[in-house]
């Protein structure tokens, strides 16, 4: 049983050949309720053979849906940016649904054009991660808009949408704190970019460590980074031709421990015997370093997938925005050692 040569089967070639009415082989290929499992699977046995594929484009016009959900990132780490759209195509397997990547270089090229970029593309619904998902122009230009959008590592405070967080000051708490056990007491901090929530949020939870600890915080030892491998490059320079050089360093995030690295090895200080070198996300940058680092591992992969999820339901079903809360692990590998007697 085949169609003819160069000529694509149609719904009325399967209707046919089964012997049943082309509503019902429209029903089949919708998923659609009320056809008899015999019936169903007929028809997907003709559709087979008759390298039936259904119309995806006159299907989509007539539930008035494009099936397609875009990824809207400002993030120079390409490590968190991979991890953001495997997570997101994960979850789309499967559903129809496809996905489209949107980066953006300036985040004020999209202030007031988020919305008619969203329609120009035909997007059924947004998933946007930091900076962007906190900009109170960008968040109003959506909620203005009713368009389904989830935020991924969001600040819930300022608005209460669609999230998918972790608890950035309580992780870098933990991963400070560890870093105080190893006996360490001269410790720098990397600060993230200024412009995203997670930055401020790691930078509070360092520094609430090291005040429970009863080290007051050190202008020279904080240094200001942009979340790549290059700042935290010219940090670590910078911080370890110090006079009074710390025996720690925490990186808010991978990239840049990264970079810190990268300035250890030129100046031939050992890590973690002389210094020890922390990180945060865990992403695959964390294992390819040498040594691996210690890093808190931030769920982006599984983070991604959730928010595509709650943007699903959202889409398909109308369900009310919700926020949910993903737990995170410190992750200890090589890179931080007890602190030199020396």
């Amino acid at each position: 049983m085949t169609s003819k040569i160069g000529k694509r089967a149609t719904i009325r070639d399967v209707a046919k050949a089964a012997g049943v009415s082309i509503k019902t082989v429209s029903r089949v290929f919708n998923d659609e309720p009320n056809v008899r499992s015999e019936i169903r699977e007929k028809v997907r046995h003709v559709g087979q053979k008759l390298n039936y594929h259904p119309n995806v484009a006159a299907r989509n016009l007539a539930r008035r849906r494009s099936h397609l959900i875009g990824l809207f990132f400002e993030n120079p780490s390409p490590a968190y940016v991979t991890e953001l759209q495997m997570g997101a195509l994960k979850r789309l397997r499967g559903t129809g649904y496809r996905l489209l990547i949107f980066p953006v270089e300036n985040r004020a090229d999209i202030r007031g054009a988020m919305v008619s970029t969203v329609y120009a593309s035909g997007l059924d619904g947004v998933i946007v991660t930091p900076p962007m998902c906190d900009d109170p122009v960008i968040l109003d230009e959506l909620l203005s808009s009713h368009l389904p959008f989830v935020r991924v590592a969001g600040d819930n405070s300022i608005d209460k949408t669609a999230s998918v967080i972790i608890d950035d000051e309580a992780a870098a708490f933990d991963l400070a704190e560890y870093v105080l056990r190893l006996g360490h007491r001269r410790i720098a901090i990397v600060i993230g970019d200024e412009t995203h929530r997670s930055a401020g949020l790691r930078l509070m939870g360092f520094r609430r460590a090291l005040q429970a600890a009863g080290i007051e915080p050190e202008p020279a030892m904080e240094i200001q980074g942009a979340f790549t491998f290059q700042s935290g490059l010219e940090a670590g320079r910078r911080l370890l031709h110090h006079a009074n050089r710390p025996t720690a360093i925490l990186a808010s995030n991978d990239d840049m421990a990264a970079g810190v690295l990268q300035a250890a090895h030129e100046l031939r200080i050992p890590v973690p015997q002389k210094l020890s070198v922390v990180g945060f996300d865990d992403t695959a940058l964390a294992k390819m370093v040498w040594p691996q680092l210690t890093t808190i591992r931030q769920p982006v992969f599984e983070m991604a997938e959730r928010a595509t999820d709650i943007l699903l339901r959202q889409i398909e079903t109308g369900t009310a925005p919700e926020t949910a809360k993903l737990s995170y692990d410190l992750v200890i590998r090589f890179s931080a050692g007890e602190a030199p007697t020396g």
